[in-house]
């Protein structure tokens, strides 16, 4: 399958939050996602297929630490490996940032997505209890250096 993975532009958060929306129920604002692309601290990819946006992530950096903030990909293009290689893709530009560990935390139900992070070398340090709202769930805390 033919994508390009890019880095995310002001114009393209219109449709970042209309992807956002339909995939979780407390999902970020476009004035949101706006505000972070501003920031020095973000990093945000977008992928497209034939100039529509299929996916997106994006990390906070903190000296050389980040947090992995967003990671989602169009339902239709789930399980094609497009996670994982915009996380690839990711990780690469924050090594070239100095970041050398990053961390994120997922449902502790999204069995799919735990699966992902092991594949790209993180594990799990802790829960934090009662994290996501819509519904109330854990969230499992994931750590990994950077091997990328």
């Amino acid at each position: 399958m033919e994508y390009e993975i890019e880095r995310m532009q002001p114009e393209d958060v219109r449709e970042v939050a209309a992807l956002e929306a339909k995939i979780f129920s407390i999902p970020w604002s476009e004035a949101g996602f706006l505000s972070s692309l501003q920031s020095k601290d973000t990093l945000y990819l977008a992928v497209r297929k034939s100039g529509q946006l299929i996916g997106y992530c994006g990390l906070l950096q903190s000296f050389d630490e980040a947090d992995i903030t967003n990671v989602a990909v169009e339902e239709t293009y789930r399980g094609c490996g497009i996670a994982s290689r915009m996380l690839e893709r990711l990780m690469e530009l924050g090594k070239a940032r100095g970041i050398l560990r990053y961390t994120l935390e997922v449902r502790v139900s999204n069995a799919s997505a735990i699966h992902l992070y092991e594949k790209l070398g993180f594990h799990f340090v802790g829960i934090r209890k009662n994290f996501y709202d819509s519904p109330k769930e854990d969230a499992m805390i994931m750590w990994t250096e950077n091997l990328i």
